[in-house]
């Protein structure tokens, strides 16, 4: 098992958020991840909104699953937007293109992929 960004000890099975070093990947953003050979989690924390515009839609060749864990955004895939807030979960299949919108100041989102995104393990020390 490998977890990223100077995690204090290898090989755990429990992480504290305290042992972890936030990538910072934006003004007001960052993230945390800790990952297995096929399954990655992501927690990103967002302190720049409200934002007038959704983010630049992405896609990638990873299956995703999320969770909304505080705050609120806008969902947009398939020309359709949806409101969501803490508990509200998305999926976003492989190669769809997929963004949000912040609604409230701060916004917690928790992503899960498979396979990982190794495109994130920039600065994994393991």
């Amino acid at each position: 098992m490998r977890f990223a960004f100077l995690f204090k000890e290898k090989n755990m099975g429990a992480i504290k958020k305290s042992d972890l070093t936030p990538e910072i990947i934006g003004p007001g953003r960052s993230r945390y991840l800790a990952h297995t050979d096929n399954l990655m989690i992501v927690m990103i924390e967002m302190n720049d909104g409200p934002t007038s515009e959704p983010d630049p839609p992405h896609a990638h060749p990873h299956e995703q699953v999320a969770c909304v864990v505080s705050g609120e955004v806008l969902f947009f895939m398939d020309g359709k937007s949806t409101r969501l807030g803490p508990g509200d979960l998305y999926t976003v299949p492989p190669n769809v293109p997929h963004t949000v919108q912040l609604l409230s100041k701060q916004v917690r989102i928790i992503d899960a992929f498979t396979p990982i995104r190794k495109d994130f393990l920039k600065q994994d020390k393991t």
